[in-house]
């Protein structure tokens, strides 16, 4: 199985970068000087979610944040193999737990081009299997807010976590709402690519796709370039 969703997961993103560049709208145009801005993709930030004391959702053979690390592992080699030329930050690349607001620090710290967050999903039923990546934003079902809730979650095990993310409760939906609204500056590309990665799980593995989501999740919220999260399959299903 582990085999199976890192290699589906590898050919999905090497296809969605092929071709892809940063494009901006035209208020963020108006304060650069086109002739000599370059859009090319420079430096792209791998994160496995969860890590350490914080085992993420379980399944039949294994837990999230090791599976989540050996296909963020695999996806940056085959980046650097496929495109030398672009820099591969890893959020972590141990089994080791890094809280949310230093994840989209590290990528802003080095002013990466991309942010891709990599998950696995669960669910009470075992029928479930398939893929789906989420951008920031509204929260159209109950279901999105629920993965949200859970993936947000683990901000109640870091010191101070009221303070760092400005009395964020993630059992609030409110809250989850409202900081939605709080990155959308790159919303436009993060839905472009999140729409690629998807469009590869199905064209080329024959995945079954739920199709690009909005939600809000904390690990994309602090971001300041395009983000995606992808939940890579659902560990609640032996297949």
């Amino acid at each position: 199985m582990l085999k199976f969703v890192k290699g589906f997961l590898l050919i999905t993103s090497i296809c969605s970068l092929s071709g892809f560049t940063l494009r901006y709208s035209i208020d963020e145009t108006a304060h650069k000087n086109m002739a000599g801005f370059d859009s090319r993709i420079k430096t792209i930030v791998i994160d496995a979610g969860h890590g350490g004391r914080d085992p993420g959702c379980h399944g039949a053979y294994n837990n999230e944040s090791k599976i989540a690390l050996k296909i963020a592992l695999g996806l940056g080699a085959k980046i650097k193999e496929e495109y030398p030329e672009v820099r591969v930050i890893y959020t972590r690349m141990r089994d080791v737990f890094v809280d949310l607001h230093e994840r989209s620090a590290i990528a802003n710290r080095n002013k990466a081009n991309l942010f891709i967050s990599i998950h696995c999903n669960a669910h009470p039923s075992s029928k479930f299997a398939g893929t789906e990546t989420y951008t920031m934003g509204l929260h159209k079902t109950s279901e999105n807010l629920d993965v949200a809730k859970r993936e947000n979650s683990v901000i109640l095990q870091e010191r101070d976590y009221k303070k760092t993310y400005n009395g964020f409760d993630p059992n609030s939906p409110l809250a989850h709402i409202m900081m939605a609204n709080y990155q959308s500056a790159f919303m436009m590309n993060s839905l472009k690519l999140a729409q690629k990665i998807e469009k590869q799980f199905k064209q080329k593995t024959e995945r079954h796709s739920y199709g690009v989501k909005q939600a809000g999740f904390l690990v994309l919220w602090e971001t300041a370039m395009p983000s995606v999260l992808v939940e890579s399959g659902f560990l609640t299903n032996k297949n």
